[in-house]
């Protein structure tokens, strides 16, 4: 799976540009809110707004998939994707990290994109576990 502008479902870590919070050295902008559709949307308001056009839409997908498939399974991967992203997100140096895989994932070498990908895999895998979900 190519991960290049992506993360895990869909989202491309945006810079932080006009984000609300500032944080210290190495301190994550926010504290980990809870794994809710309510409480991901204001985390993602706080420290990723741009991102927000990309979570309404994504709900409304996953909502839509539930209801037609009558499956919870489209919803609780919505809620773990964005879950991972405000992981990511509210900590500055990782976000930026992810970036630059993600942009050397795009480079045309091959060898960079293959090392790239396993960086970005770590980096998914990290959150995933910091969040106390299973890695990919």
């Amino acid at each position: 799976m190519i991960l290049a502008d992506t993360l895990t479902l869909g989202i491309r870590i945006a810079p932080m540009g006009a984000a609300m919070t500032t944080s210290t050295a190495g301190q994550p902008l926010i504290p980990q809110p809870p794994a809710t559709v309510a409480a991901l949307r204001q985390a993602i308001s706080q420290i990723a707004p741009a991102s927000l056009p990309a979570f309404t839409r994504e709900l409304d997908q996953a909502a839509d998939q539930s209801r037609q498939g009558s499956d919870l399974a489209p919803l609780q991967r919505f809620v773990t994707q964005w879950a991972v992203y405000v992981h990511i997100q509210r900590q500055p140096e990782m976000a930026a990290d992810l970036r630059r895989w993600e942009d050397a994932a795009e480079s045309g070498d091959a060898a960079q994109a293959l090392q790239a990908a396993s960086q970005i895999g770590r980096i998914l895998d990290a959150a995933h576990a910091a969040i106390g979900l299973p890695t990919r």
